[in-house]
């Protein structure tokens, strides 16, 4: 299961808000390569998982990327060059 901590949450609702005001977008978790995931801003489609946060969809994962993203976590660091979206698999 993916594990989106609250920070992240957050850190996405605002990267989304910054990008869009349509509540219908949310952030596509994409594969870009092996082993290296990317975000587009995109509608939900039917069998997506879903994060929401404060009513916003900030996170779509489609169910075939679903197993690629099991035991993976999303959390926020503090960095000399502002917070950033970190990806941990336990």
């Amino acid at each position: 299961m993916l594990t989106v901590t609250d920070s992240a949450k957050q850190f996405l609702k605002e990267t989304l808000s910054a990008h869009t005001d349509d509540p219908e977008i949310g952030l596509r978790l994409s594969l870009k390569a092996p082993g290296q995931l990317g975000v587009v801003l995109d509608r939900e489609a039917e069998g997506d998982r879903v994060v929401e946060h404060q009513g916003l969809k900030v996170l779509l994962v489609a169910q075939e990327l679903a197993p690629v993203v099991d035991g993976i976590t999303f959390d926020v660091q503090d960095t000399a060059d502002g917070p950033k979206l970190i990806v941990s698999k336990k």
